[in-house]
């Protein structure tokens, strides 16, 4: 399948923007049962973001062009041991963090680093739409509360 990178990075922005970060409706009948699944569909492009857990959580990213799987990511991680009583605080600057990011670049998930009041993001990222890692870190007050380990990538047949 010959597909244009540059509308693939263009629709998984769109579709994040669309879902976690915006507080997006969960699927009332998800694909994966006892997962949250939150689902955006463009035209021939369809994302679905299936994860599971809360201030420690599993998840898929999912993007299908004309209904074939071409692009993937998986992520892991979560609140530190101890400093779970933060998670919706954490989480809420995660989602404006992840509204922050340069759009003409692709990044799997926010800036290289974003300070606001009290709170610090630091994401490092190898790689681009096509084949990627990454590694984001969020800070409170200076100590390290929050991490996730992301994957991902086109998907070739």
């Amino acid at each position: 399948m010959n597909m244009d990178l540059n509308k693939l990075q263009e629709f998984v922005q769109r579709a994040g923007a669309a879902t976690y970060i915006s507080g997006g409706k969960e699927e009332e009948n998800p694909e994966r049962p006892g997962f949250k699944e939150l689902v955006y569909i463009e035209g021939d492009w369809n994302y679905r973001d299936s994860y599971i857990g809360f201030t420690r959580s599993r998840g898929m990213e999912v993007v299908r062009y004309q209904r074939t799987p071409v692009w993937s990511t998986s992520y892991g991680g979560g609140m530190v041991r101890g400093k779970e009583n933060l998670a919706k605080e954490t989480f809420s600057f995660l989602k404006k963090v992840m509204l922050a990011k340069n759009p003409s670049t692709f990044s799997a998930r926010g800036p290289l680093n974003l300070k606001e009041g009290d709170w610090e993001y630091k994401y490092l990222q190898e790689g681009d739409i096509e084949e990627f890692n990454g590694y984001e870190e969020i800070y409170f007050k200076g100590e390290f509360f929050f991490f996730h380990r992301i994957i991902g990538g086109v998907i070739n047949y």
